[in-house]
């Protein structure tokens, strides 16, 4: 991951080709707040995705968790996520990941069953944390 700062925030990349072809960072942290983009389950090195949905979500999940760690966060802070799936049939799989890896923390979360704009992506996830300063 690859921090740069402006105006006093601090913007994270991925290293995702996504990012640099839309312009937008992985996680943006602004003051004791982190804002992740929609990540998929995609491993950005070879362009590669799981083949099942649990699998991504697993694969988004590590992505957005070096993400917070850079902006010296944890999955332990986030408040909201956004869950976007396009096939109804995956969304059992995928609770059943964030609520794993969630554990005790609950975030407030909305899943929706949409058409994704990556070709052969299952899921996508957006985070908001709230760090402890």
């Amino acid at each position: 991951m690859n921090t740069t700062t402006h105006r006093g925030r601090e913007f994270i990349q991925s290293g995702s080709r996504w990012e640099e072809l839309a312009g937008y960072s992985r996680a943006v942290v602004d003051g004791e707040w982190v804002f992740v983009s929609g990540t998929v389950g995609q491993d950005f090195a070879t362009g590669e995705f799981p083949p099942t949905a649990q699998q991504q979500c697993e694969l988004a999940l590590d992505t957005i968790e070096t993400a917070l760690s850079q902006a010296r966060s944890s999955l332990a802070d986030v408040v909201r996520v956004h869950v976007h799936v396009p096939d109804r049939g995956d969304v059992i799989a995928v609770s059943e990941v964030l609520r794993r890896r969630f554990g005790a923390n609950r975030p407030a979360n909305t899943t929706l069953c949409s058409a994704l704009a990556v070709e052969g992506a299952k899921v996508e996830l957006e985070v908001t944390a709230r760090r402890s300063i």
